[in-house]
C-alpha cells in the first residue's frame, strides 16, 4: 500500500438505526478490513451467529471495499439482530459519503433505507399491545 499523507486518510462518521438500536460508525479509509464493535472484533461481539456477520459485511462486499476500509462502531440499545441491521445501515451510509457512486448499488439492495417498524405500545386493559386477557364464559 502506498504511504498516504494525513490529508489523504479519511474518517467518515455516520449513524445507523433499527428499532431502538443506534450504532455510531466510523469508517477509516484506507484500511485493512477490520470491523470492531464496542471494542470487540465482530466475531467476538456477535458470537457464532454467522447470519449477523454476513449482514454486517454485505454493504462492504457489494461495493468491493471489504479489504480497503476499517469500521469502528459503538452499538447501543436494542438486541443483537437490531444492532447488526443498524450497523449495516450505518456502514452503507458511510460508504455513500465516501463515494457517491456506491449509492445506486446500496439503494437497490435496500441498505440505505431505515426500517421504520417499531414495537407497538401496550394498551391499558390488555396484556400486550393487542393480546387481550383470556375470555371465560363461566
Amino acid at each position: 500500500m502506498l504511504e498516504l499523507s494525513i490529508k489523504e486518510r479519511k474518517v467518515i462518521h455516520e449513524v445507523g438505526s433499527r428499532k431502538t438500536a443506534r450504532v455510531k460508525v466510523w469508517l477509516h479509509y484506507p484500511g485493512e478490513g477490520k470491523i470492531i464493535v464496542n471494542d470487540k472484533n465482530i466475531e467476538e461481539y456477535f458470537g457464532g451467529r454467522l447470519f449477523f456477520h454476513v449482514l454486517v459485511k454485505k454493504p462492504l462486499e457489494l461495493t468491493g471495499m471489504k479489504d480497503q476500509v476499517d469500521v469502528i462502531a459503538d452499538a447501543m440499545g436494542g438486541g443483537p439482530s437490531a444492532q447488526a441491521q443498524a450497523l449495516a445501515h450505518g456502514i452503507a451510509k458511510a460508504l455513500t459519503s465516501l463515494n457517491p457512486e456506491f449509492r445506486g448499488i446500496l439503494k437497490k439492495e435496500g441498505l440505505l433505507k431505515r426500517d421504520p417498524r417499531e414495537k407497538e405500545r401496550k394498551k391499558y386493559g390488555l396484556k400486550r399491545a393487542r393480546r387481550a386477557p383470556q375470555y371465560s364464559k363461566r
